[in-house]
């Protein structure tokens, strides 16, 4: 998993959003790295997270841990978390895990 960019806007503002973009396998090996990278971008971050998903290539149990709790982290803090550019397989694991449900979610 390699975080590719982690973008807040310039000026201030709350209309625009902190855009992540993931690439990569999301599995048992990086989970923990990319949670605090998560949490550490959320912190600074302004009203709504994006996490541009398009370059995820695998995503484990860990993975789906990890957005989960960022998820759980963004909604304390005011801040939506929204995904986005979904790969095939990441729209069935989040639909048979029901976890499709928990996330806004963009095309």
């Amino acid at each position: 998993m390699t975080v590719i960019e982690a973008v807040a806007p310039l000026e201030a503002s709350i209309l625009k959003p902190t855009l992540v973009h993931l690439s990569g396998d999301i599995d048992i090996f990086n989970t923990a790295q990319l949670r605090q990278r998560l949490l550490n971008t959320l912190s600074r971050s302004t009203s709504t997270l994006v996490l541009d998903l398009s370059q995820v290539t695998f995503c484990g149990a860990g993975g789906l841990g990890v957005l989960l709790g960022v998820q759980a982290r963004a909604r304390a803090l005011g801040v939506t978390l929204t995904l986005t550019g979904m790969p095939p397989f990441m729209t069935r694991l989040l639909h048979i895990t029901g976890l499709d449900r928990h996330f806004v979610r963009v095309a």
